[in-house]
């Protein structure tokens, strides 16, 4: 018997016509190795129940009332079914014997009288019976602890890939801010343009990475959330392009892209459906060899818009066709998985078009004849698209506007304000948080813009503060941090923050975020902050 197996799970609890029965049980059972309890009804079987049987002997006359005791078997636990032996008085078929097996199931009735052989057998082969569900009960144990520890490491996992990501995205900021520079200074400079497009380029991989990172707790977890908006196909696609551009023309791709003469509206986000099309782009153009072609085609139908990549590399075996969507899944060999990034791509891809209510399959002939994935989703009609009106200042011109910057990492804090500076606005750099507060004037700060994880005081903190101090009349708070997880994000709302950015930062987006501010405040160049000279 298995040493994880209490003694008192191996006994027999027994409930006999007369006292000397019990007597001449315990010492036949005794020989054999059988241990035996005796119980002087079903009430006393239910308590001893509780501390541990292997199978119950129960004489028939014990069966007069059995409500409490089918109320107490029926609180075994899922692996339990208890093995229950009734000795039936000898002559016609009893009606309690008959209900309690109806109810009970596990049952074996034994006629009196019994062979000792007969019994011994018996009882043996339930405790036998039994042993195999203590196995099952072990087997359980070892799956519930084992599902839990998967639990805790999945959550390690998550909490190690958002530190991770914060930890790359710090070093990323200012690289991305001084190549922002670097392109305002010398935007026309043609021996270090090649120089710049390759450390952008690189700069780019490096922030899909980090944020594909961060997207495998996101699709895990079903935390991935969407903001709809009306928008045109065609202004998606090209912005995909765009994302895709570098490493198609690295490759020497010939890219067609075939759209409809009509205007096509969808009802989605338009930077998730941008990431659905580059990185299919981006899955094409890796797997394809150098030199190859790539067809992007849309075409509608009444309620439908289907978009296809097609190209012509390297193919998808059958086999691996239905799998091609499983999260981790890489398509080449071994000597070809640096091209295969992280193997999360199109994981996002299926996930992002079934939260747009759309569909997404792949289709390839095998090995060396190419692929084509297809995209179905959802149209609206353009009579339902409201159309936004242009905002004054989108050109990033910031003239007038005062941003303050608190961020601990100085080489991101400073060029980043170097940044805005050539763009116009007025800008104050702050290494820390309680430095930000100390420089924070309402009446002069339109915009702050603060780290998160600052040494002195968080961002988060110093967001509640300024909250607190100034109301409605407090500037605009964006937060600017490596942290992007979803609980990040709710947590800079709950503290106050009006915008919540991600390191390195999306300049194209932040200036739009100034300019609407500009714009909303009033305080570019044509129309000053009240108390302030005009130009």
């Amino acid at each position: 018997m298995n040493s994880a197996v209490h003694t008192l799970d191996t006994r027999v609890l027994v409930v006999t016509p007369t006292p000397k029965d019990c007597a001449l049980l315990i010492g036949v059972c005794a020989r054999h190795g059988i241990e035996v309890e005796d119980c002087t009804d079903l009430g006393h079987v239910c308590e001893e129940m509780a501390r541990g049987a292997g199978a119950l002997l129960i004489a028939e006359e014990a069966l007069t009332s059995i409500a409490a005791f089918m109320e107490c078997l029926q609180h075994q636990p899922p692996w339990s079914d208890l093995p229950i032996l009734v000795l039936a008085r000898p002559g016609a078929d009893s009606t309690a014997v008959a209900d309690t097996t109806r109810k009970l199931g596990n049952v074996t009735i034994l006629d009196r009288p019994i062979r000792v052989a007969n019994l011994i057998s018996t009882l043996q082969s339930a405790l036998r019976a039994r042993h195999r569900q203590y196995q099952i009960r072990e087997y359980l144990a070892e799956q519930r602890k084992s599902e839990e520890q998967l639990r805790a490491n999945d959550q390690r996992k998550d909490e190690f890939l958002a530190i991770l990501a914060h930890e790359l995205r710090n070093p990323l900021a200012p690289i991305s801010n001084g190549l922002q520079i670097l392109n305002m200074h010398y935007r026309d400079h043609a021996e270090t343009a090649p120089v710049r497009e390759a450390m952008e380029r690189q700069l780019g991989s490096m922030k899909r990475l980090v944020d594909d990172l961060l997207e495998v707790s996101r699709v895990t977890r079903g935390q991935m959330e969407l903001h709809i908006e009306y928008a045109e196909l065609a202004t998606i696609i090209n912005a995909a392009i765009d994302l895709s551009r570098p490493l198609i023309n690295a490759s020497q791709h010939h890219l067609e892209v075939r759209l409809p003469e009509q205007a096509v509206y969808l009802h989605g986000d338009v930077v998730r459906l941008a990431q659905v099309i580059s990185n299919l782009l981006n899955n094409a153009a890796k797997y394809t060899r150098a030199g190859g072609y790539i067809l992007l085609t849309v075409r509608r139908s009444e309620r439908d818009v289907v978009i296809s990549i097609t190209d012509n590399g390297v193919g998808i075996a059958q086999d691996l066709q239905p799998k091609i969507f499983d999260m981790f899944m890489q398509v080449a060999s071994s000597r070809n998985r640096a091209q295969g990034g992280l193997g999360i791509g199109l994981t996002l891809v299926k996930r992002l078009v079934e939260l747009h209510g759309g569909t997404i399959d792949v289709f390839s002939e095998g090995l060396g004849k190419g692929s084509c994935f297809t995209v179905s989703l959802p149209l609206r009609d353009s009579a339902e698209v409201v159309h936004a009106a242009d905002v004054p200042g989108a050109q990033h011109e910031l003239a007038g506007l005062e941003v303050l910057i608190a961020d601990d990492n100085r080489d991101a804090a400073d060029t980043l304000g170097e940044v805005l500076r050539k763009a116009g606005a007025a800008v104050r750099v702050t290494y820390g948080g309680l430095e930000a507060l100390s420089a924070l004037a309402p009446a002069l700060i339109d915009v702050v813009i603060l780290d998160i994880g600052m040494p002195d005081m968080d961002g988060l903190t110093v967001a509640r503060r300024i909250r607190a101090q100034h109301g409605h009349a407090r500037p605009l708070l964006i937060a600017l941090t490596g942290w992007g997880q979803r609980q990040d994000m709710i947590d800079t709302r709950n503290a106050g923050f009006d915008h919540h950015l991600t390191k390195p930062v999306d300049m194209q987006r932040l200036l739009n975020l100034l300019s609407t501010a500009c714009h909303v405040r009033g305080v570019n160049a044509l129309h000053p902050k009240p108390g302030t000279a005009g130009p």
